[in-house]
């Protein structure tokens, strides 16, 4: 009788094949920084770590045709979590997160966008999965295995060993990676993509329960900190100067601060911008930086109207849109504010009709109180210019004073513009993203100058203060390259994409003549309280992580979302302290290398700061998921049980 040949079951095939497949997006498609050898042998390893553990369960099946079935549709399913977080990160740098998937009513408004971060050699992403299902018909009897229990003991034990030593060579490289987690990319380099989300389903199962156990005890201790550390002590000399003014406030969509001042093709890219920057009724800010999470617009609207931070994961416009918040509308509201939002796309996008209500808004002006057709929309929706002008009869109309905001389209990714609105062309490098940037910027240039006109026409510009701020970065880092070429730099550095974050900010008040540029350290988390001290409002009894931008005992730093921050000395990120003059790694106490502070332990100078900015999300945080102000009454120095 003829020794029957012994065949690698399909599972471990499958482990194989789909781990290669799995370190090559790694590697190549997703932008991972890899700073010494011991990341690169974790991101190798885990990949095939995380295949053998989903493939391996195949083995508890007795039936072969179960066995098969189970390898197929899982390679094809987990391949397609591949293919989706490939897509999600060429847009926004960035992993899925749970509270994402629950966002599917956005999903009818990025048609185009989706479409331009599709690229046709993806579909070599399901080649692993059309190999696995082929064997899988045609070899069930050859490539299955029929182990005893002991067999698939030793399985399932290999798998969890492996993944354990998968967690120790990722908590040596990392220390308290789980535990201070606010950077996903890191989560992903050091245990892979799929027990990141693994991860995720515990944090959101943990956070979803924080409202139900929570009672308000936290909020003493939050208010204490933020009484010592956050609120200065003394008003600003701009205490009052636009009491009783309208406000207007301009979202410019993805408008990032390196373009303000610059020219392409000898052209300048914002020049009414430019002449802002020099007007004499405007405060302009140099060094004021987005602190947006995965919620983009909505998150950067989340900081101006609370002073809190945005969630790490998701959107709080969505995943937090029934809590009670102490937002600016309802402070304004106080002193007879009517306040309103204006944005000419779906009410529901982004949740912000059920968010609006929280936040106490008066009226949402959306896509249908405005008239939109094929002529006067591109991209998102309708163009700024038409959307300006169709705007100024509901201002008009309001009782005043009023507090609005705009919230622009046209310039959003994937950044498309009709030829006769070009002003300028576009730029020529390896990134049609960045090329189409430019033109789509100078026409909002363009736009925020013809609304200028427009409040002037109407009677409106003297009674007004109107404020224009960046909602968030338009160029994400999977461009370096080419912005590398237009900033003249040999690279991006990890110190230039932190830098790449600012936003420009004016803070225009017709007549007010003492206006100037202010590089003091800023954020999108100090709008709030600058408003209200500019309008001449006190608010000692709220609780906030922002200062007055105008305050001259400010606290000296701003925390981004995924815990890197920047000081007015130093600026901290992907686990580097840098001097924020220089762009230089800065020194630790004893002269050592960065390097050797990993080793000796001996102490950075972002330490302190970088305990600071831990606290003070986590505080925001436990505020967001407990909705903690249920508890509070803000109009008395005391708690309150609701």
């Amino acid at each position: 009788m003829r020794k029957k040949q012994a065949r690698i079951p399909l599972y471990i095939i499958a482990s194989l094949l789909f781990g290669l497949k799995t370190y090559i997006v790694y590697r190549f498609m997703f932008n991972i920084e890899l700073d010494n050898r011991m990341q690169e042998l974790i991101l190798f390893i885990n990949p095939f770590v995380s295949a053998f553990l989903i493939f391996a369960v195949s083995v508890w099946f007795n039936k072969p045709s179960r066995q098969m079935k189970y390898l197929r549709y899982t390679a094809f399913i987990f391949s397609f979590i591949v293919f989706a977080n490939l897509v999600f990160y060429r847009q926004f740098t960035d992993f899925i997160t749970l509270p994402q998937l629950f966002m599917g009513s956005n999903m009818t408004d990025l048609g185009s966008s989706i479409l331009t971060l599709i690229k046709p050699y993806d579909i070599l992403l399901f080649t692993d999965a059309a190999i696995i299902w082929y064997l899988s018909k045609k070899k069930e009897s050859t490539l299955s295995v029929q182990y005893l229990k002991r067999g698939k003991a030793f399985a399932l034990s290999m798998s969890l060993l492996l993944l354990a030593g998968n967690f120790f060579l990722a908590e040596m490289e990392r220390p308290q990676l789980f535990t201070r987690a606010f950077d996903r990319e890191y989560l992903v380099k050091n245990i892979g993509l799929f027990n990141y989300h693994v991860y995720d389903l515990v944090i959101h199962s943990k956070t979803e329960s924080q409202r139900v156990f929570a009672d308000g005890n936290e909020i003493p201790e939050i208010k204490d900190y933020i009484e010592d550390n956050v609120k200065v002590t003394e008003k600003s000399d701009m205490f009052g100067v636009a009491e009783g003014k309208n406000v207007i406030f301009i979202n410019a969509e993805s408008v990032q601060g390196f373009v303000v001042g610059k020219e392409v093709n000898g052209q300048e890219i914002t020049p009414f911008l430019n002449k802002l920057v020099e007007d004499e009724d405007t405060y302009y800010f140099d060094n004021f930086f987005e602190q947006t999470g995965q919620g983009k617009t909505s998150d950067s609207e989340f900081l101006v109207e609370n002073s809190l931070y945005p969630l790490s994961r998701g959107a709080v416009f969505f995943t937090h849109g029934g809590n009670e918040y102490h937002a600016l509308p309802e402070i304004l509201k106080e002193e007879d504010y009517f306040s309103a939002v204006l944005h000419a796309n779906n009410k529901s996008f982004w949740n912000r009709d059920g968010m609006y209500r929280s936040l106490n808004l008066d009226h949402f002006y959306s896509d249908e109180a405005y008239e939109i057709t094929d002529e006067n929309s591109v991209g998102w929706g309708l163009k700024d210019k038409p959307y300006f002008e169709q705007s100024i009869k509901y201002l008009q109309a309001m009782e005043q004073p009023f507090y609005t905001k705009f919230i622009t389209l046209t310039n959003h990714f994937p950044f498309e513009l009709d030829e006769e609105d070009k002003s300028i062309e576009p730029y020529d490098s390896n990134s049609n993203t960045l090329n189409n940037y430019f033109p789509t910027v100078r026409y909002a240039d363009e736009a925020i100058e013809e609304f200028f006109d427009h409040l002037k026409q109407a009677g409106l510009y003297e009674d007004s203060i109107i404020i224009i701020m960046g909602d968030h970065i338009g160029i994400s880092a999977n461009h370096n390259r080419a912005m590398s070429m237009f900033l003249d730099k040999e690279e991006i550095t990890p110190y230039d994409q932190v830098q790449l974050l600012k936003v420009p900010l004016f803070i225009h008040i017709p007549g007010h003549g003492k206006g100037e540029t202010i590089s003091t350290v800023s954020g999108q988390i100090d709008l709030k309280p600058t408003i209200l001290s500019l309008l001449g409002i006190e608010h000692k009894n709220d609780i906030y992580f922002g200062n007055d931008l105008f305050a001259k005992n400010r606290k000296g730093y701003i925390a981004l979302r995924n815990g890197d921050f920047v000081s007015d000395d130093y600026l901290s990120t992907a686990g580097m302290c840098y001097d924020v003059h220089t762009g230089e790694l800065a020194d630790v106490e004893d002269e050592a290398t960065s390097e050797e502070e990993a080793t000796t332990g001996t102490s950075s100078p972002c330490d302190e700061i970088a305990e600071k900015v831990e606290l003070e999300l986590s505080y925001s945080d436990n505020i967001i998921y407990g909705d903690l102000f249920r508890f509070v009454d803000f109009t008395e120095e005391k708690q309150v049980e609701k």
